[in-house]
């Protein structure tokens, strides 16, 4: 999994034992876990050849979807011999180039082909284009792994480049994209001269500019229905340029930009209850993805969360904090050799479940 913070390729060991009896529906787990798991920083060539890639011709874009397919294998090769390990397979997620949903379109580079072609092992790659083609999102995915391995609560809130949210309504699951998280938080650390606001220690020592965060709350997809889904490059045009830009200090700016993601995660949740009638008195909010380290951003989701509900934030252990779009990529690859869907209608808005992703053999025998 390469997500949209550029930190790196997250390779994770997952093991799942299940009941696999032919022409079901849902898969019956009975057990699985998170064996082995760690992040693989990109090369600083890696890092700038994904951030300006959009920005390519088309033999640039392709070779490079190639070239990082190939990259993936080497870093996989190495984390299996490392680990002496002997995957069954291997799902990949790849990295997020485009996301254009109204226009049926989502790529993420890295050729699963490849990736076959270097490790010998099974891949399958490619998830979001099935549901996409059948006028869906094709995003959230995060909410099969909420239905599947974390059962139990009422809201899953990620927190990686992009936030997301997620709700078992009890009858259905619905989730969306609610804006930039750690994409422009970790922009405006590295002003500071660091990688990312340590537990929000920058943001804490700042203060909330009001005018800011009017403006960016007045971008429409914040006004926009779900399902709804961003892109990085969405983010890199509408969201980061009116931090970068504005006149206050970086802490200031940090601040503010916590704030406005607790206050969209706030409305969010209020969204949801209100539309899908919800009447619990209290509620359980599951939080991982690496913007749950942010000790200051969390406080103020508590916050925001709690002015109009009795909302309870859980957190995991680090490894779940960390890898669990590492788990979900195992899980939709483990749903697509069963043949059951892996990307739900009610989430990303498409007119039936879907069951995506590419298979490409490699030369050992799956087992």
């Amino acid at each position: 999994m390469s997500g949209s913070s550029l930190d790196g390729l997250d390779i994770a060991l997952c093991n799942f034992k299940i009941d696999n009896t032919p022409q079901q529906e849902s898969l019956a787990i009975q057990s699985w876990d998170v064996e082995i798991a760690e992040t693989v920083p990109f090369s600083e060539k890696w890092k700038e050849r994904l951030m300006a890639l959009h920005d390519q011709n088309a033999l640039v874009f392709s070779k490079t979807h190639t070239y990082f397919g190939h990259y993936m294998g080497e870093l996989v090769n190495d984390f299996v011999q490392k680990h002496k390990i002997k995957p069954d397979f291997i799902a990949s997620h790849g990295h997020t180039v485009f996301h254009y949903p109204e226009n049926r379109l989502t790529v993420q580079i890295g050729d699963g082909a490849a990736l076959a072609a270097i490790t010998g092992y099974p891949v399958v790659s490619n998830f979001r284009t099935q549901d996409i083609a059948i006028e869906g999102e094709g995003t959230p995915l995060a909410p099969l792994a909420d239905r599947y391995l974390f059962d139990g609560f009422d809201f899953y809130l990620n927190l990686g480049g992009i936030a997301n949210i997620t709700c078992n309504t009890g009858k259905k699951y619905v989730a969306f994209d609610i804006g930039a998280a750690n994409q422009v938080l970790n922009i405006l650390a590295e002003q500071l001269d660091a990688d990312y606001d340590d537990n929000g220690q920058f943001a804490a020592s700042g203060k909330l500019n009001p005018d800011l965060l009017e403006l960016v709350n007045k971008i429409p997809f914040f006004q926009k229905a779900y399902p709804k889904s961003l892109d990085n490059q969405w983010v890199q045009t509408n969201m980061v340029p009116k931090y970068m830009i504005y006149p206050c200090s970086w802490e200031d700016k940090l601040h503010t930009a916590c704030v406005q993601l607790a206050q969209q995660i706030g409305l969010s949740a209020k969204t949801i209850v209100q539309k899908e009638k919800l009447e619990k008195d209290s509620y359980k909010m599951f939080v991982t993805g690496g913007g749950a380290h942010n000790g200051f951003l969390i406080a103020k989701i508590k916050e925001y969360c709690q002015q109009e509900f009795n909302i309870e934030l859980v957190m995991p252990s680090k490894e779940i904090i960390e890898f669990k779009e590492a788990a979900l990529m195992a899980l939709l690859g483990v749903l697509r050799i069963e043949n059951i869907p892996n990307c739900m209608h009610t989430v990303t808005g498409a007119s039936r479940d879907t069951i995506g992703g590419a298979i490409y053999q490699g030369n050992k025998v799956f087992v």
